[in-house]
């Protein structure tokens, strides 16, 4: 008994010191947090390409690209980021002709012959399309599904799956409210979290969209041709209805300019943790610091580059076209024949 007691004794004494002596660590595996839906979101999909987790694998079964070895959302990602680079190359003959070239020659008529010339380039057949509205529906398409996709993996991942009908009656039973409506707990469930560069997005393609009919597609449809509509035809638009074209266009520029802004910063890597922090105990406070102020110089670095982006296009959009003031004879007739075709400003 003495010498089994002993063994035992050494055994536990063993155990004891062996726990002691050992550090916790994380486990080392190569698919963790590779593809974390939550974490996607606020990424460039670097994180989603190399983890082929199985419902990664089904989704891109089902879109006929399983050989590849990516999932859909690395190629969403992909679209999305590839599309901004065409649109931006609009965005920038568009800022030149509508803002820096007013601002230069402080004359809405002396800048006319300017945006005539660069309709030369993205309005032709082919590149109207390639650079404009292709683009824009594929970044804003790609958006949607990505979100869409993002949280059917969320809800695999940490819900099992989407609720049965029976588990949300009895759901809804519990709460007191109808069997046909569940409670909106369980409908906000899943969804990855709302950015700042998705919340603008969307502000900025709702009104971009506005934008784009008034400026371009109204005319196609009414007069058959946009070749009278310009920078003159937007002067009009603030002189007979001031109020609703400086809201469209406060709107439009500072939510144009703070996505587009945000979107380059996110695709060069420097959106990555940028942003005011939580302070976190990690017994480390010299470096807890330096990463606050780091990632604090970082976002305010970014939203100073979006706030000058936006001041310069109001300079000349706002500063020079809308004061142009109204035009006068048979072409003003005609923009507000055009503008009465607008529900809102026929009203005013």
């Amino acid at each position: 008994m003495d010498d089994q007691r002993s063994l035992v004794s050494k055994a536990s004494q063993s155990t004891l010191v062996s726990l002691l002596e050992i550090d916790p660590a994380p486990m080392d595996s190569p698919n963790a947090n590779k593809d974390d839906p939550l974490l996607e979101e606020n990424t460039d999909g670097s994180l989603a390409d190399s983890s082929p987790s199985l419902h990664s694998a089904s989704t891109s079964t089902s879109l006929g690209l399983s050989g590849s070895g990516h999932g859909a959302i690395y190629y969403l990602t992909r679209i999305q980021r590839y599309s901004s680079y065409a649109f931006s190359v609009f965005g920038a003959l568009h800022l030149a002709t509508t803002s820096l070239i007013p601002l230069a020659a402080r004359s809405v008529a002396a800048s006319e012959s300017y945006l005539l010339l660069a309709r030369e380039i993205y309005q032709t057949p082919l590149s109207e399309p390639l650079l404009v509205a292709l683009p824009a529906l594929a970044h804003v398409g790609s958006g949607l599904a990505l979100r869409l996709i993002r949280r059917s993996h969320n809800l695999h991942r940490y819900y099992g799956g989407e609720q049965s009908s029976a588990a949300l009656s009895a759901a809804a039973a519990k709460t007191g409210s109808s069997s046909r409506q569940p409670p909106k707990s369980y409908l906000r469930r899943g969804w990855p979290l709302f950015s700042y560069i998705s919340a603008s997005g969307y502000v900025f393609a709702g009104v971009l969209a506005a934008h784009a009919f008034l400026n371009r597609g109204l005319p196609l449809l009414v007069e058959g041709d946009s070749a009278n509509v310009g920078l003159a035809f937007v002067a009009h638009g603030f002189a007979r209805h001031g109020a609703v074209s400086w809201l469209a266009y406060a709107v439009m520029l500072g939510a144009g300019c703070g996505h587009m802004v945000w979107g380059w910063a996110k695709w060069i890597g420097l959106a990555q943790g940028a942003g005011w922090v939580v302070e976190r105990h990690t017994g480390n406070a010299v470096v807890d610091r330096a990463s606050r102020k780091a990632r604090r110089r970082r976002w305010l670095v970014i939203n100073a580059v979006a706030v000058a982006a936006t001041g310069l296009w109001a300079a000349g959009g706002l500063g020079v076209v809308a004061r142009g003031g109204e035009t006068i004879g048979w072409v003003g007739q005609l923009y507000d024949g055009l503008y009465e075709k607008v529900p809102l400003l026929g009203s005013l």
